[in-house]
């Protein structure tokens, strides 16, 4: 049977909650087309209502309003499907049909009408649980001293300082004794 990922936002706070139905709670999307209204009771959310505005199928291809058929290679404009660009142009994209079938993976809901308990409280608790963990294990590195490091010492090259005046000497001789031949 199907399977889908939700992603479903919530213009309020601004934040998105993904969940995966599968068999029977998948089975209400299976012939909805994109902005249609589902109730959230179907889905296990319970008082919510959700208008469906978009989704992706297996390959990764956007769901697009307007489009009959599963796939289709086509000419758009800046929008779903294809980001950017410069005015005016062109750009030739695959998309998929607006109806949800089978082949659909992910499917992208939006709250219409707010149930009595928080999208937040339904699925927020496995991200407390999360923080937490990420709390204690910021502390505990900080309870246990690092030794102190000690200053490296810096050494000078001592060797090359003493060829230096030799070096120099030696050149001074070859130059006495080339003025000396001539």
């Amino acid at each position: 049977m199907a399977s889908f990922k939700i992603n479903i936002a919530d213009p309020k706070t601004g934040k998105c909650y993904k969940t995966e139905v599968k068999d029977e709670q998948a089975a209400p999307f299976i012939g909805l087309n994109i902005g249609e209204k589902i109730e959230g009771g179907k889905i296990g959310i319970g008082g919510y209502e959700f208008s469906i505005s978009g989704g992706t199928d297996y390959c990764g291809f956007p769901m697009r309003r307007g489009i009959l058929g599963v796939r289709k290679r086509m000419t758009i404009y800046p929008g779903i499907g294809f980001r950017g660009g410069f005015k005016g142009m062109k750009k030739r994209k695959t998309v998929c049909g607006h109806k949800i079938t089978e082949q659909i993976s992910a499917v992208n809901l939006k709250v219409l009408k707010e149930g009595t308990k928080k999208l937040s409280d339904l699925f927020g608790k496995k991200e407390e649980g999360k923080e937490e963990v990420k709390e204690e294990a910021k502390e505990e590195p900080k309870k246990e001293a690092k030794p102190e490091a000690k200053p490296k010492e810096e050494k000078k090259p001592e060797v090359k300082e003493e060829k230096k005046p030799e070096q120099k000497e030696a050149k001074q001789e070859k130059s006495q004794e080339q003025a000396k031949e001539k």
